[in-house]
């Protein structure tokens, strides 16, 4: 059976970086990105291309910056994308190997985020479930005292995302992947859950956090847009979106709290990536 023709547009490492520049991508900008790659079109280069368009479009003043998180560093009771059988569990989590920013890899993020953490010169947060690589001047600002114990709140990338102004670029996502929603539900009320994850040193930490959850969080968006300025257009074929991070953060601020009733919250700690995945096939 021959070989399906490749599906356009064709895009390059300067069709992107034109693209992101008209879409108001600027030189100096700190960007947090959200991306999916098969949706941008038949990229030549692939995830590097992608990268070095990226890295262009910012310039040397640039920071770029996402989401290098790692789900499958999480409870084994809570996989579901497969379950693992009940008598695995302990087993699972006397022997999971412990985060290092240097090794882990991200899960359920895409092909991006992997990249950049892999990239020359990238630093990453050290919070075992929800790190942040960075590349750029600004990269040690923003992953340093990513504390053990905040996933997506005030001592994490997040707010010092927001402290310096960052855009988020949402590069063929839905708002479902907005990181930056998380970071307002830190600041309404919201139950405090056990998580659980490898300790440092070995064995299994439980700590205790903000449960988070990412349901509505399109809904969120919808009104989000509806309602503020978001900048919209095509990079390749990928619907692309750029607006202000501490603008998306107060909205849903005001949004969550108005909207979301205690009986939505999750049981047992929300999403401690995109999702919770086991360490099988990914969703």
């Amino acid at each position: 059976m021959p070989t399906p023709a490749p599906t356009g547009p064709l895009v390059t490492r300067d069709s992107l970086s034109a693209e992101l520049r008209r879409l108001g991508v600027a030189r100096g900008d700190t960007l947090l990105t959200h991306s999916s790659l098969s949706r941008l079109g038949w990229v030549n280069g692939g995830a590097v291309a992608v990268v070095h368009g990226l890295l262009d479009a910012l310039g040397p003043d640039g920071t770029l910056v996402v989401p290098a998180h790692s789900g499958d560093l999480s409870d084994p009771a809570l996989w579901t994308r497969p379950p693992v059988p009940r008598d695995w569990w302990e087993p699972i989590r006397a022997s999971m190997p412990a985060y290092d920013p240097r090794t882990t890899r991200s899960r359920g993020v895409g092909v991006l985020p992997e990249t950049v953490r892999t990239w020359p010169g990238a630093l990453r947060s050290a919070h075992p479930h929800t790190s942040f690589a960075a590349l750029g001047p600004r990269a040690a600002h923003v992953v340093e005292g990513h504390a053990p114990d905040c996933r997506l709140g005030e001592r994490s990338p997040l707010a010092r995302l927001e402290e310096l102004g960052a855009r988020v670029l949402m590069l063929g996502t839905g708002y479902d992947t907005c990181t930056g929603f998380h970071l307002a539900e830190y600041r309404i009320p919201a139950p405090l859950v056990p998580i659980g994850r490898p300790a440092p040193g070995g064995g299994w930490d439980v700590l205790t956090e903000v449960s988070i959850t990412s349901e509505r969080f399109d809904e969120l968006g919808h009104d989000f847009e509806r309602d503020r300025p978001v900048a919209r257009g095509r990079v390749g074929a990928a619907e692309t979106r750029l607006f202000p991070l501490a603008d998306a953060v107060a909205y849903a601020e005001r949004w969550l709290a108005t909207h979301r009733s205690r009986a939505e919250e999750p049981p047992s700690g929300g999403d401690p990536a995109p999702a919770a995945p086991g360490p099988g096939p990914r969703p």
